[in-house]
């Protein structure tokens, strides 16, 4: 299962650069990655640690701005598709269950 993270966060003013860093920095180590600016994927087992991540961002989500997380299966994540650009990730982004590395 993925967690998708979606922010839009304020960097008008210098508090709102730094609450920007800080949630970047944050979610970085809660393990999300970046697909995309401002779009962050973390990888989870069950619905159970999703519900603890989602619980843990709102303990670090800052006071303005918008965040939203959005939770799909592996399946529905594998069907995504590139239409412009490429991606390079050392992540493994399909639904096989075997990897022969």
């Amino acid at each position: 299962m993925r967690s998708i993270l979606f922010f839009d966060l304020p960097t008008i003013t210098t508090i709102d650069q730094k609450n920007y860093r800080k949630f970047v920095k944050e979610i970085k180590k809660m393990g999300f990655y970046m697909i995309q600016e401002s779009v962050y994927v973390k990888m989870s087992i069950d619905y159970q640690v999703m519900e603890s991540i989602v619980n843990k961002l709102k303990s670090i989500v800052p006071s303005r701005g918008n965040v939203m997380v959005l939770n799909i299966t592996e399946k529905q994540f594998s069907q995504l598709k590139i239409l412009v650009g490429d991606t390079k990730t050392d992540v493994v982004t399909t639904d096989e269950r075997t990897l022969v590395l």
